[in-house]
């Protein structure tokens, strides 16, 4: 068997493509029978036929047309339970009407499939590939698991061998309608398909099954000879008859489809709704599956409007509709199949295999497509729901999978599908109110902004830093969790006059959190207060631009309204400004500048050496708000401030930049590109007039050739003051990073 290598060869391709679409089709092609019968015995058992035709059909035209049209490597196309499921509800109603022929209720079929198919191509056009992988698992979970007591449901009747109208309740109360040659075909058929794995993986394990059950079929028939009777034998498939040739019936196919009406459309509209959701969600599951064996990404709407274009084709030409399905693509995949190639190989080997075999496709036993129907029904059903039930976390995960099956055995599977939807948005909602959006609260008494305060200063913040608050918040605001937001902070709106939300870990917020954000706001200006917001994404997975949703609610923006600040320490700086005016405290006008001498990082040089360095030192004078150095700018200078204050930030996406530090007086900055010569790595901005002394590297390099000891004690204080920087930031870090 091929082997897929860095560099295959052009050959080495298509002799794995064949390879893998062979495969596929085998594993495909008697589960695409048996779906094809189960739909149309629904309408009669003497239609099994009709079905087997409906079913490899579809698995020819599928496997035709979604990998020319997708270009999916490795994916295969075929029909597939859901569409069983579907499709057979559809036909039981419209043959319990009891006045349709069967031409009209096949056409009735058809239209259903098309719009279905219809409605996946508009799926794939308007982009919602995504949108439909976001349905919760549990909602996935159940509606397969109710797909396959569907089918079970469906084909024990069928494998007990019961006459076509005996309710299974009805059947299993009357054993002497039992057929055991039925019965014993389907058990040795499930026990092979079961155990054929553990033997070989050469052979699909259906193909194994089914040829068990043929096999012992035929045993039976050597005791019984009524058995090896084709006409009228309800234990078999049947003969396939189609009036004409292929080419006639596609034709009678598309004809039937002139006389439909709109009443037609709106008889089929929801089965067409049911079937175009479950079959996108299959598809996408399995190219999901399919990506992490490759390797690669598929294009998921392509995908559906390939399987919609897919699915059209075989409704248009009587055949069952159908998915990308996991089982055909994973034996594809490993058989050596890479490319849209081996998808189209799948379908022509379909088509050729009917149309050489019909005859003895004729002869497949109903009970062995029941017994690999219900190996395939035993595979689709979550079995770890019962486990579920056992952890008191995972109960209600328990409950809502349980609604689904319950729902689509009994009413139907979008419906349930629905219910699915809801409940898992409730235990959303609950889980959301279990917990709290704030990360944690404190005041200015527990945390300051990055400005040096002088002690007189940070004395009357310890003792009024109680009238501002910082709350750090978190998750998703919205309608659910705002309500205890606002009953956590009640009384802090009461006694506090400022009350800043650090938003940055925040994925998203609605109208109720923006409307809850005013009346806090409001409350704090009745006390001469103010609401203050700082971080607010612009960048979030949601695509959500919580600034720019404020400033749409008119929150923002305007005089009197919610303020705004890019950096939380900028908003801290602030508040600190405001409760230090009310506590009489006024920072002086103009403070003296300092000289050489004056720095902490020149403490103890001789008169000698600080006559050298003001010698290579350069002063300068900063207006507030310009701008020194930009990040990446080329410059090895160290500044040292003589008077004033800078700000060192951080670029951030959309404009956004985070506050690094507040430098001032006394203090330096400059010194990873002093030290390094690399480009800057920040923005240094005056925050008033500055004055300051510049040091190029290039002329402390010439002063360090006269005096190496002045340099050695430099370098020593740039390393004492820089591992001092350090610890800071790794505290930032380490703040940031707390769970």
């Amino acid at each position: 068997m091929p082997k897929d290598t860095g560099h295959p060869s052009p050959l080495s391709r298509l002799t794995g493509d064949l390879w893998g679409g062979l495969a596929s089709m085998l594993v495909a092609l008697p589960s695409a029978i048996a779906f094809g019968v189960l739909v149309f015995t629904a309408i009669g058992s003497e239609h099994a036929g009709a079905g087997a035709m409906a079913g490899a059909m579809g698995t020819a035209a599928l496997g035709l047309i979604a990998p020319l049209v997708g270009r999916n490597g490795g994916f295969i196309t075929a029909p597939c339970a859901p569409a069983a499921a579907v499709m057979s509800g559809l036909a039981g109603i419209l043959a319990a009407n009891g006045t349709l022929p069967m031409e009209r209720i096949v056409a009735l079929m058809a239209l259903a499939a098309l719009l279905s198919a219809g409605m996946q191509i508009v799926y794939g056009l308007l982009r919602l590939g995504r949108l439909i992988k976001y349905i919760p698992y549990q909602v996935v979970s159940g509606y397969l698991s109710g797909v396959a007591v569907i089918i079970a449901v469906g084909q024990i009747p069928k494998w007990l061998g019961l006459p076509g109208d005996t309710k299974l309740i009805e059947g299993l109360a009357q054993p002497h309608l039992w057929q055991w040659p039925g019965m014993v075909v389907g058990l040795v058929t499930i026990i092979v398909t079961l155990g054929a794995p553990v033997i070989t993986k050469v052979i699909p394990s259906a193909i194994l099954g089914l040829s068990a059950g043929i096999g012992t079929y035929f045993a039976i028939g050597g005791l019984q000879p009524e058995l090896l009777v084709l006409e009228n034998n309800a234990l078999l498939i049947g003969t396939i008859e189609t009036s004409g040739s292929l080419l006639d019936a596609i034709l009678r196919s598309l004809s039937s489809l002139r006389s439909i009406t709109l009443g037609d459309l709106e008889l089929v509209a929801a089965t067409a709704a049911t079937l175009s959701v479950l079959l996108s969600i299959d598809t996408l599951k399995t190219g999901v599956v399919l990506d992490a064996l490759t390797h690669r990404r598929h294009e998921s709407n392509r995908e559906l409007i390939a399987q919609g274009s897919a699915n059209a084709v075989a409704a248009l030409v009587g055949a069952m509709p159908g998915a990308g399905t996991m089982g055909p693509t994973l034996v594809n995949v490993t058989s050596g199949g890479r490319s849209p190639w081996s998808g189209f190989f799948e379908g022509a080997f379909a088509l050729t295999t009917f149309l050489l075999l019909r005859s003895v496709i004729a002869w497949v036993p109903i009970g062995a497509l029941a017994g690999i129907l219900l190996v395939v029904a035993s595979k689709m059903f979550d079995w770890r729901l019962f486990r579920l039930l056992l952890q008191p976390a995972t109960r209600l995960d328990f409950i809502v999978i349980s609604a689904v099956i319950i729902v689509a055995k009994g009413v139907g599977l979008i419906q349930a599908s629905v219910v699915g939807i809801a409940l898992a948005v409730l235990i959303f909602i609950r889980n959301q109110l279990r917990g709290s959006v704030i990360r944690r609260q404190r005041d200015l008494s527990e945390v300051a902004s990055k400005t040096a305060r002088i002690p007189n200063a940070r004395a009357i913040l310890d003792a009024h830093g109680e009238q501002a608050l910082l709350v750090e918040l978190q998750d998703d605001l919205f309608f659910g969790t705002t309500d205890q937001l606002y009953s956590e902070l009640n009384e802090d709106l009461g006694r506090r006059r400022f009350m800043l939300f650090d938003l940055r870990r925040v994925q998203s917020m609605d109208y109720t959190a923006g409307n809850l954000f005013n009346q806090m706001h409001q409350r704090l200006k009745e006390r001469d207060g103010q609401l203050l917001l700082s971080g607010l994404p612009s960048s979030l997975p949601t695509r959500q631009d919580i600034e720019r949703y404020l400033e749409q609610l008119g929150l923002v923006g305007e005089e009197g309204g919610i303020a705004l600040h890019d950096t939380r320490n900028e908003a801290l700086e602030w508040m600190e400004e405001r409760v230090l005016e009310a506590g009489g405290w006024k920072e002086h006008p103009r403070p003296t500048t300092l000289d050489l001498e004056d720095f902490e990082l020149l403490r103890e040089f001789d008169a000698e050496a600080l006559k050298a360095l003001h010698e290579i030192c350069e002063p300068m004078q900063l207006e507030a708000g310009a701008t020194l150095f930009a990040r990446g700018d080329e410059g090895d200078e160290l500044y040292l401030i003589r008077r004033g204050a800078v700000e060192v930030l951080l670029p951030l996406q959309e404009g956004k930049r985070h506050h690094v530090a507040t430098i001032a007086r006394g203090d330096y900055f400059g010194e990873m590109s002093f030290l390094d010569r690399e480009p800057r790595s920040a923005d240094v901005e005056a925050k008033r007039e500055t004055e300051l002394f510049k040091l190029s590297r290039e002329r402390f390099n010439a002063l360090a050739h006269h005096h190496p000891v002045v340099a050695t004690k430099v370098f020593a204080r740039l390393a004492l003051m820089v591992s001092h920087r350090m610890r800071a930031a790794n505290a930032e870090i380490r703040l940031l990073e707390e769970r």
